[in-house]
């Protein structure tokens, strides 16, 4: 029997840039062992260029990427998350809907690096510097044991990435 596939959902309040990078990176890493969505609060109705160029630049997917209301996934018929992670300090802080199946969920806060300002050089090291905080969280997370772990052990792990 084919294994279940974990779906992990990345909230920021504009879904254009850091929730896009860990959509995009989770997809990558996970070698199908999980799907990666990502959902704004308050969108901002495209994925920022930067965030894009970098992904493509990193050889990492971005078919299919675009920026949405996390009110896709709180309908019914949306994939139920297993995991909810928000990527920003002010999403953490909304009040969020009431998703389906209980996800384990955990904040992990990085500096929006659409809202960089500076030359094109600054912007573009902003951009890296998330992918890269991006990629170490998810990476960790990876190395979870998901199936010999509780859910109170998920939890925590899935705290403490939003750490690394």
């Amino acid at each position: 029997m084919a294994e279940k596939i974990g779906n992990v959902l990345f909230l920021c309040t504009g879904n254009s840039a850091r929730s896009i990078l860990a959509e995009s990176l989770l997809d990558h890493w996970s070698g199908g062992l999980f799907k990666g969505y990502s959902a704004g609060s308050f969108p901002k109705g495209q994925v920022h260029p930067m965030a894009l160029d970098l992904l493509r630049q990193a050889g990492m997917p971005t078919e299919g990427l675009r920026s949405k209301s996390w009110d896709e996934f709180s309908r019914a018929g949306a994939p139920t998350m297993d995991y909810i992670f928000t990527v920003c300090d002010q999403a953490a802080g909304e009040v969020c809907p009431i998703w389906p199946g209980h996800p384990i969920t955990a904040h992990w806060g990085l500096a929006d690096p659409a809202a960089a300002t500076g030359s094109p050089a600054e912007r573009a090291l902003a951009f890296r510097e998330a992918f890269r905080i991006l990629e170490t969280r998810i990476r960790y997370f990876l190395t979870f044991r998901f199936k010999e772990l509780g859910r109170a052990d998920l939890q925590r792990l899935a705290a403490d990435a939003g750490k690394q």
